[in-house]
């Protein structure tokens, strides 16, 4: 049976990201198709001699100090060591220790590894030196990095994920390095033994900035797994629960979902919705990111204007996965008016939850959302604005892209996409 290792670079972030999305999804995937899966994470040190001590220590949620002046030695060192190669341990899973609390955040797996601070000891070495750092992985068929990080696993198949080039495309919405973000995105699709991504507009940016060889290069598509029994609920149950919890009618209220950060164009959703008069509740839903204080400066003008309208709109930093699909399923419309995706997970989830979509016109959402979704301008606020007076107002259109999302999403479901990554495997195997 052949093994897979899937990187947790984002799996281990608490509250995750698209890409942990994308990394459980993988996970799933490669166990679906017969695949062993094992798990490299990068936490604190789990080695000990004693096997229970160690597997305490994975599951050990004590945050740790920040670095002093007082470290550099010891960093640079780890650094230096990271390019002739990282130590990785395996994690014993005895059940002894109790992690049910935990289960929802672990993909599934059949081996865990960890590597005492691998993903940070990766980016020093190729901040300092410019060299990858390098991992043995024994038994490994493929290893699969879901980001793009400068690591290399030696004696094995290196395949990598490069969900988009938002850094090159807009650089003014990320804080990355570019210089650095583009040389270690040259060697990557140099030196991989494959690049996937994740739509065909990412495709043609990988081989047009990066000058990669297109027969390199895959694109796989995305896919979605909802939590389970997210959508066998009623529609009676999410309303009352949407009643109960937040005040919210039923097909009642727009909603954004997503980070809070320059790319995700909330501050100009915030435009259009107050400039467009509408009555319906506007409910945000997203964790603060990179200048999310300017994204979200609109919003703090609220507490000076008229009580009715400051009522009107919702924000939420975070909710848990299950509550977040009856939001989403409760929702009038998902406005998604982002500026660049390399894929849009929130449209396709909207689809599944049988929820309208208003997106952007551009590059990969029009990939996802084909014909199941209203389009607006992103640069333009009255674009956004009047999509929504119209679904607003307009029940039969509402219902319609409800039931023509449905259809879009069957092009994602979770069997096609493990068997576009099955063709991938079988071509480097």
């Amino acid at each position: 049976m052949p093994s897979i290792m899937v990187d947790a670079y984002n799996l281990s972030l608490e509250k995750g990201t698209g890409v942990a999305t994308y990394g459980h999804n993988l996970c799933h995937a490669a166990k679906q198709l017969g695949y062993q899966v094992g798990v490299l994470y990068g936490g604190r040190s789990t080695r000990s001699r004693n096997t229970l001590l160690s597997e305490v220590a994975f599951f050990d949620a004590t945050v740790a100090r920040r670095p002093s002046i007082a470290d550099m030695p010891r960093m640079l060192g780890n650094a230096m060591v990271s390019h002739y190669g990282c130590r990785v341990d395996e994690v014993p899973i005895s059940g002894r220790v109790i992690y049910d609390s935990l289960k929802a955040r672990l993909p599934q797996f059949d081996r865990l590894w960890n590597s005492s601070e691998l993903y940070k000891r990766a980016h020093r070495s190729f901040r300092w030196f410019g060299r990858f750092a390098r991992v043995d992985l024994p038994g490994t068929d493929i290893a699969h990095w879901t980001y793009p990080l400068p690591i290399r696993a030696c004696g094995t198949r290196n395949v990598y994920t490069l969900h988009d080039l938002v850094p090159l495309r807009l650089p003014h919405t990320t804080l990355d390095h570019k210089r650095r973000y583009y040389r270690m995105c040259k060697e990557l699709v140099d030196t991989a033994d494959h690049i996937i991504t994740v739509s065909e507009t990412s495709r043609q940016d990988i081989v047009n900035l990066l000058d990669a060889d297109p027969a390199k290069v895959t694109n796989t598509f995305q896919a979605v797994s909802l939590p389970t029994g997210a959508l066998e609920c009623s529609d009676e149950q999410v309303e009352e629960e949407l009643r109960g919890l937040f005040n919210l009618p039923f097909k009642g209220y727009f909603l954004f979902f997503g980070a809070v950060e320059p790319k995700k164009n909330l501050n100009r959703l915030l435009e259009a919705y107050l400039a467009s008069g509408i009555q319906t509740p506007l409910v945000l839903v997203g964790a603060p990111g990179w200048k999310s204080e300017d994204e979200l400066r609109l919003l703090k003008t609220l507490a000076s204007l008229p009580g009715k309208v400051r009522e009107r709109v919702l924000r939420l930093e975070y909710l848990p996965r299950q509550l977040l699909i009856s939001v989403i399923r409760g929702a009038k419309a998902t406005v998604f008016p982002s500026l660049y995706e390399g894929f849009g997970l929130p449209v396709l989830e909207s689809m599944l939850c049988r929820t309208a979509v208003i997106t952007s016109r551009v590059g990969s959402l029009i990939e996802v959302a084909g014909d199941a979704a209203s389009y607006v301008d992103p640069y333009d606020a009255r674009s956004i604005g009047d999509a929504m007076k119209l679904l607003e107002s307009d029940d039969a259109l509402r219902e319609s892209l409800e039931q023509r999302g449905l259809i879009q999403a069957e092009l994602f479901s979770p069997e096609r996409y493990a068997q576009r990554v099955a063709a991938v495997y079988r071509s480097l195997l």
